[in-house]
């Protein structure tokens, strides 16, 4: 059954958004592929002024998913791969959603405005790099109209991923 997705607004992260994005990621649950725990507020504070420079450079980066009310719920958006391992040189898009916006349609609607936000920039192609253990987020990846390309162990927690393509 095909189901009308959510209305989302996807904005650059404000300094205030920074304490949004750790309150969110603080749940145990939303972590679980992404080191287990949230970060410290100081890391999220860089991350979002880092976010505002790489808007302002390329066009694109993590935005801020809002919600019908306004309500920072998490972030979607892309940026280039950060490390020597895996797709070096690509962009990545990726979602991370606070868990009370899981099963609702939310990444799936701000990943698609990403993608025509990223086509818009002049982005040809996007890869997501995906734990293999992590349904909701291949889920997504399928949605999306992605392709796996490649499987992977992750050198710093020997998981197996996935790498997921998309041709824009």
């Amino acid at each position: 059954m095909n189901r009308a997705l959510p209305a989302v607004r996807l904005r650059v992260p404000t300094d205030e958004d920074a304490f949004a994005w750790h309150r969110v990621f603080a749940d145990p649950e939303v972590m679980e592929f992404h080191g287990g725990r949230a970060a410290e507020l100081s890391v999220y504070e860089e991350l979002t002024a880092r976010q505002r420079r790489h808007d302002a450079e390329r066009g694109f980066c993590l935005w801020s998913v809002l919600d019908g009310s306004g309500d920072v719920v998490g972030f979607t958006g892309a940026q280039p791969w950060p490390h020597a391992w895996g797709p070096a040189g690509e962009i990545e898009i990726g979602w991370r959603l606070g868990r009370a916006h899981w099963g609702l349609g939310y990444a799936s609607a701000a990943a698609d405005e990403t993608l025509g936000r990223l086509r818009k920039a002049g982005v040809p192609h996007v890869v997501a790099m995906v734990d293999a253990r992590n349904a909701r987020s291949i889920a997504v990846t399928r949605r999306l109209g992605m392709r796996l390309v490649e499987q992977f162990t992750t050198p710093s927690s020997e998981r197996e991923g996935h790498c997921y393509r998309l041709d824009l």
